[in-house]
């Protein structure tokens, strides 16, 4: 019996995402089936353009027309991707924007913003529309790691209001409050100021179409990140820690910030950066300078993934230095480690997806 569209689904539901635990065609997945004579031809739209698995899902659909249907067929899978989201269209705060990610830390030092620049690159390089908004009010790092020291924004008037438009670079829409001071000049401001510099920061701006919108937060858990939280449906938390046991007291604060029932931002996992030690002249070594694997025990206690760990690397703080982040590298071990990271967020982001309703915006009552 010759091949039918009904045949195909039918074969495609033997199928399974590995992540989501569902068939592709439960999960609307299969699109644009085609059937030619002996040739047959269907689309696999994934929840991200960085999936890990795809080249796996791929193979499984071959496997499953060749049981189910037969062998003689010519088969093209046409692997696209649709990056998921929880948003609805019609909220009006950065409509567009499918998923905004905070990238925090409980301790200020342990390379966050390095890791939310390196992130947001990786995340771009898979094709995917990437928006990164420096939050750190009052240590802002993008001008330096994107070498955009005196660069400011535009503006364009939107229904007769003047909106900021992000610096593009390296395919990642950017800003942050470094682009509307002087290098030298401190804020010395309160926490209503800041709070309110972070808030124009996301209202005022006009951000267009976005995947993936990570939010570098300062240190701690302060007036930035309450005033995050009750502005933005917060898809998920990265949490940001080094191996040492000072560092790890800090991330469990940031860990009990974002779960707590007031708020309930799920945390998609965690990064455990300067890892371990390893000069450049002996690439295979490993000095584990702050601690063994602290990170990956926190993960484990905390019941969340390990993200990421990424070595200390005299070359990540050279390029951050000169404002070319290292992820814009391909092929050496350290830019393939920030690579990973983005398929594991991306990954963590369709699961979380798939599995949890949207975040609520918080509103938090003073008794």
């Amino acid at each position: 019996m010759s091949a039918t569209k009904e045949k195909i689904l039918d074969a495609l539901r033997h199928v399974n995402d590995p992540d989501l635990k569902k068939d592709l065609v439960t999960l609307n997945m299969i699109a644009n089936v085609q059937v030619e004579g002996n040739e047959i031809g269907f689309d696999v739209v994934l929840t991200t353009p960085a999936c890990p698995l795809k080249n796996k899902i791929k193979q499984d659909c071959l496997d499953a027309i060749n049981q189910y249907v037969g062998t003689g067929y010519v088969v093209n899978v046409r692997m696209e991707s649709k990056v998921s989201t929880k948003r609805k269209e019609t909220e009006k705060l950065l409509q567009g924007v499918k998923n905004i990610i905070a990238v925090a830390s409980g301790k200020g030092g342990v390379g966050k913003s390095t890791i939310a620049a390196n992130l947001a690159i990786a995340l771009s390089k898979t094709g995917a529309r990437v928006g990164l908004l420096d939050a750190d009010i009052y240590g802002p790092s993008v001008p330096i790691m994107f070498d955009l020291i005196g660069a400011q924004p535009l503006g364009k008037d939107v229904d007769g209001k003047t909106k900021i438009l992000p610096i593009e670079k390296y395919g990642i829409k950017l800003l942050s409050i470094g682009f509307f001071v002087k290098p030298e000049q401190a804020l010395i401001w309160r926490g209503v100021m800041a709070t309110n510099a972070l808030n124009q920061l996301i209202n005022d701006t006009e951000w267009g179409e976005l995947d993936y919108f990570i939010i570098d937060l300062p240190p701690g858990t302060g007036d930035i990140h309450l005033t995050m939280v009750q502005t933005l449906p917060v898809t998920g938390a990265i949490i940001v820690t080094t191996p040492q046991e000072v560092a790890l007291a800090d991330a469990r604060k940031a860990f009990n910030m974002f779960t707590q029932k007031e708020i309930k931002v799920p945390i998609l996992g965690l990064v455990e950066n300067m890892s371990w030690f390893t000069p450049a002249e002996l690439p295979e070594n490993k000095y584990y300078i702050f601690g063994k694997e602290g990170g990956k025990k926190l993960a484990l206690e905390s019941n969340v993934e390990l993200l990421g760990q990424i070595p200390i690397v005299q070359g990540i703080r050279e390029s951050g230095d000169a404002g070319s982040p290292i992820a814009m590298e391909d092929g050496t071990l350290i830019s393939e480690a920030f690579h990973a990271l983005a398929q594991n967020v991306a990954q963590q982001v369709a699961i979380r997806n798939a599995n949890l309703d949207p975040t609520q915006i918080v509103e938090i009552k003073y008794s």
